[in-house]
């Protein structure tokens, strides 16, 4: 891909999570030149701003976060100059969004936690079998399956999946919040957080985490530092320590898979 970048005068790349964490460790990447690229734009996944803001440093170009689905497929961009990687950007013309309560159903205030819902004449029709378009849709909206906040200037910040949170003691985890605390780490190459059953609190808190070249982690002391940086009720109850994440092609975690190798389930 660098070796292309490079030869055919490549102006906008598009990565996905596996990409750029490539990217950020490849040990050659000075060696190429990258100046005809005027940004790289990250999808598929929220952004982890530490492995961002390593291919900037090294190569001086810049990111692009946005955001869209199968159904719709731009929802949110950010500017071309001054993008945050914090955010996927705002809707762009033609999309209006909403975020909504993952207990009620009800919209919540700008700068609340919710399900994101957009409208759009770009929307698609609908699906195959007729019976999934309703459970699809809320009242014309589509339901994207996406939990994350929109301020009250309109960015949105995506969070994680609905059915990817965990439920500990009736709070509502986000796993990539926890996954960017270890992300963050130089002796941390990837990670991933899931839930498993939990006798007492609903569900507890497993992160899966793959070391960068053999260091060795200790899972008492990656809880730890996790529980000095969060909310005590985000705090992992285990690390398992992994060859490597399962991912799809687009980045995204094969959590399922995780949960079937180590999510045992835990009690008191």
């Amino acid at each position: 891909m660098l070796h292309h970048i490079r030869e055919d005068g490549i102006t906008v790349e598009m990565a996905v999570a596996p990409i750029a964490l490539a990217l950020a460790n490849h040990p050659g990447l000075e060696s190429y030149d990258l100046s005809s690229l005027r940004y790289i734009m990250w999808g598929a996944t929220p952004v982890t701003p530490s492995v961002a803001e390593t291919v900037t440093r090294r190569t001086g170009v810049g990111w692009v976060p946005a955001y869209g689905a199968s159904e719709l497929p731009v929802i949110t961009c950010n500017p071309l100059a001054g993008a945050r990687l914090d955010s996927a950007g705002r809707a762009v013309p033609g999309v209006t969004l909403r975020a909504v309560s993952l207990e009620t159903g009800e919209p919540v205030a700008p700068g609340e936690v919710g399900e994101i819902q957009a409208k759009a004449e770009s929307l698609m029709a609908g699906y195959l079998p007729d019976e999934a378009t309703a459970e699809g849709f809320d009242d014309g909206w589509y339901r994207t399956g996406d939990v994350g906040r929109i301020d009250a200037d309109g960015w949105l910040t995506l969070t994680d999946r609905s059915k990817e949170m965990i439920k500990v003691r009736g709070f509502q985890v986000a796993p990539a919040e926890i996954e960017g605390v270890l992300h963050g780490r130089p002796d941390v190459a990837d990670c991933a957080v899931f839930g498993v059953p939990d006798a007492a609190d609903g569900e507890s808190i497993v992160a899966a985490v793959a070391a960068r070249d053999g260091a060795p982690l200790d899972s008492a002391e990656l809880i730890a530092y996790i529980g000095e940086r969060l909310a005590g009720y985000k705090r992992p109850r285990r690390v398992v320590v992994v060859p490597e994440i399962p991912r799809l092609p687009s980045g995204k975690v094969l959590r399922r898979v995780l949960k079937e190798r180590h999510g045992r389930a835990t009690d008191h």
